[in-house]
């Protein structure tokens, strides 16, 4: 199950970006949707030069898989134990 309708149109990573972005939206709190954020960025980023059609697929495969487990791990626990769960902590 995809965490938003529309991922198995998902086939550049054009349309990758904007989806994922879509699915930050969905997040519970601004903490959790700006880490995810700049998560996506960077990994875009990252990635960028990435010119292998199969590597291309496998990371949009990958991304899509990942947001799918973040997406339902938060629908199961409450807001509070979602953020700290989710989030690196701070202190060390």
């Amino acid at each position: 199950m995809a965490p938003l309708p529309g991922a198995e149109l998902v086939q550049r990573p054009l349309q990758l970006y904007r989806y994922l972005l879509r699915c930050c939206r969905q997040l519970p709190t601004k903490g959790i949707q700006q880490h995810y954020k700049h998560a996506v960025r960077q990994s875009f980023r990252v990635h960028s030069d990435e010119d292998n059609p199969e590597r291309i697929q496998q990371i949009i495969k990958r991304a899509i898989e990942d947001a799918d487990w973040i997406m339902n791990k938060l629908r199961m626990v409450p807001v509070e134990e979602a953020t700290s769960q989710l989030l690196p902590s701070s202190g060390s």
